[in-house]
């Protein structure tokens, strides 16, 4: 019953045929009605018209709700008039009567209940001027009627507002989980350039060496030099492989939230420093941090300064001088590399390296600058918030 009430009428399949069936049913009780009671007031051949027609439109009651109503008195009225059995065409008159309160908005309600109430009053003072108890029984039933029309009509308003809300919820989580797989996608884009460049560049630096140091004197060859330039190379590898793995191990299907396992950070750029020395660059690293640094914070700047190392040891050229600042103000991270080397070519391709350290600054509520310094070399420095990642993990 709360389904048949709470569905839109309009929208609803069969609606003509549902509605012919439902007249013909109260076709049929009208005309009991007149058979087995009052017989002093059975109508004639006239008044079997009108009132069979008065049913004949209810079959288009919820497409023309108005001109059904107006079908329906045009013949009701002249039935009452004729002082035909009044109680026939009672519940034909009813269920139109609450199709347009259902259908309608309150104000044409009220104007349609008042015109009824109205013609029932007349009609009744002409036919039956001493029937107060009857008028006042069939004022009731208009009245009854029309609000329970009206209280359908706000229930099908409510519903089909909570079935709005709920489909906009659905379209949000939706949205939402679309855009947290995006920014999933662009994290593991970011992860793997950074990790695949720095181990890319590394591994060829260190070929590199070990080909210049087999190419340069063979006959007084260097094992010790080859060989710790190989064993450079595997380490290499080993490393990348390590985080390679944690970076791909979030496609795995059904594994883990924490399948990544700890996020790389500050503790990392000792790592980071010497793989840049075994390259050629003579690095000078400061780390003074004295605040706790969240995870997020960490990791962005463990690679914004594995992107600026590996562009160093790619563009500064051959034993570049490398100053990696990292230092905590004021609830501020702040980062700096510098180099005195050529710089990146200008007429070269763009890469990705300074896009992604910019994203990885943005990601944390920072921000980062790059470009070259005034007297040769280049600079990056970048700017991360402590205070607000703080306060919200201990607020956890």
């Amino acid at each position: 019953m709360i389904t048949v009430l709470s569905r839109d009428p309009l929208t609803r399949p069969h609606a003509v045929r549902n509605d012919a069936v439902l007249a013909a049913c109260v076709a049929v009780l009208g005309v009991a009605l007149v058979l087995l009671t009052d017989d002093g007031r059975r109508p004639d051949a006239l008044g079997w018209v009108l009132l069979l027609a008065a049913h004949v439109p209810l079959a288009w009651r919820r497409r023309r709700p108005l001109p059904v109503l107006l079908a329906v008195l045009a013949a009701v009225v002249p039935y009452h008039a004729l002082d035909n059995h009044h109680g026939a065409p009672v519940a034909a008159t009813l269920v139109v009567l609450y199709t347009v309160a259902a259908t309608g908005t309150p104000r044409r309600t009220l104007l349609i209940g008042t015109v009824v109430i109205g013609t029932t009053l007349t009609v009744n003072a002409l036919t039956n001027p001493d029937g107060f108890t009857e008028l006042v029984r069939i004022t009731g039933w208009v009245v009854a009627v029309l609000f329970l029309g009206l209280d359908v009509r706000y229930y099908r308003q409510y519903v089909a507002a909570i079935v709005e809300r709920a489909e906009r919820a659905e379209r949000t989580r939706e949205e939402e989980a679309r855009r947290r797989v995006a920014e999933e996608r662009l994290r593991m884009a970011r992860d793997l350039h950074d990790l695949l460049a720095h181990s890319i560049t590394l591994i060829g630096v260190q070929t590199s060496v070990a080909a210049h140091v087999l190419a340069a004197d063979p006959d007084r060859l260097d094992r010790a030099a080859v060989a710790k330039a190989l064993d450079d190379i595997a380490g290499t590898c080993r490393t990348a492989r390590g985080e390679l793995r944690a970076t791909l191990e979030v496609l795995r299907d059904g594994g883990p939230e924490d399948a990544r396992g700890p996020l790389a950070g500050l503790d990392g750029l000792p790592d980071l420093v010497g793989t840049a020395r075994l390259a050629g660059a003579r690095v000078e690293h400061r780390v003074r941090v004295a605040e706790p640094v969240p995870p997020a914070v960490g990791a962005a700047a463990y690679r914004v300064v594995q992107e600026a190392l590996t562009n160093v040891v790619r563009h500064a050229g051959p034993e570049p001088l490398v100053r990696v600042d990292v230092s905590d103000r004021d609830g501020v991270l702040h980062i700096g590399v510098t180099d005195d080397g050529t710089g990146p070519d200008p007429a070269g391709t763009p890469g990705f390296g300074l896009v992604g350290m910019r994203e990885r600054a943005r990601s944390v509520g920072g921000t980062l600058e790059a470009g070259p310094r005034e007297g040769g070399g280049f600079r990056v420095t970048a700017v991360l918030p402590l205070t607000d990642a703080i306060r919200e993990g201990r607020a956890r």
